[in-house]
């Protein structure tokens, strides 16, 4: 095992065991002081990319305590060339821990290009949501943003051990945030609209593709815009398959 093979399997054990989203507040330090367990992970974990603003760094509070067992969700590896940036796992992914493992994952997939044995190959992709947790219901019944906990505390020292990456997949207005930080444009639809952009080597740290989110809800959205399907997409594709052989 290579020293950087090491690092990521301690700093996967750390976030296996991770309960900052049971506490009020948090000490916003990076990847360090939390329990140790284990975590899903193929010869350790990391991820690449610029830190972006998207989330506070120090002593914030997340509000109320998260109401249910923590349970991280991620697909780590030291191999994949494509990082699959998300926002954070739904019920059915809390319940079963794979990641992706709903009717959102099956559009993603669809998206990529692939079936679900490459999606979860992690030669080839690495998942990791902002918030690693299920964060829960609002009152109206829909899923919460990601928890504010998570990305201040672990997504720096897991992105610092990924050189490998090639392409960051920024799923959401929170991957965005944290990904693009101040490239991104005014909101989710108007940065997915510039993606070309992003993509443009030597514009970011490393080339990352912004996408919506493929929950069902946003079916509208993608009907409305045409370009998506038509420009995009095979863009994607074409680029899984190039980064994939």
């Amino acid at each position: 095992m290579t020293e950087r093979e090491r690092a990521l399997d301690a700093l996967c054990r750390k976030i296996a065991a991770c309960d900052l989203c049971r506490l009020q507040a948090f000490p916003g330090k990076v990847g360090t002081g939390f329990p140790s367990g284990n975590a899903i992970t193929e010869e350790g974990a990391a991820f690449p990319g610029k830190v972006g603003t998207g989330f506070p760094s120090k002593n914030a509070k997340q509000g109320k305590v998260l109401p249910h067992h923590p349970r991280p969700v991620v697909q780590l590896s030291i191999h994949a060339p494509i990082l699959l940036a998300g926002q954070a796992p739904g019920k059915r992914v809390h319940e079963t821990g794979i990641p992706f493992n709903d009717a959102s994952g099956d559009r993603l997939r669809e998206w990529l290009g692939v079936d679900r044995e490459a999606f979860y190959s992690p030669r080839r992709f690495a998942i990791l949501p902002m918030g690693f947790c299920f964060p829960g219901y609002n009152a109206q019944g829909h899923d919460l943003p990601p928890r504010r906990e998570c990305a201040p505390a672990w997504r720096s020292a897991l992105m610092a051990l990924l050189p490998q990456v090639k392409l960051v997949v920024a799923i959401g207005s929170y991957a965005q945030a944290w990904h693009l930080g101040a490239a991104r444009r005014s909101g989710m639809a108007e940065t997915v609209a510039h993606w070309r952009d992003y993509v443009e080597p030597g514009f970011c740290a490393i080339p990352t593709l912004p996408l919506p989110h493929p929950s069902w809800r946003n079916s509208g959205w993608l009907r409305k815009n045409p370009w998506f399907a038509a420009e995009l997409l095979p863009w994607l594709k074409k680029e899984v398959d190039r980064l994939g052989t």
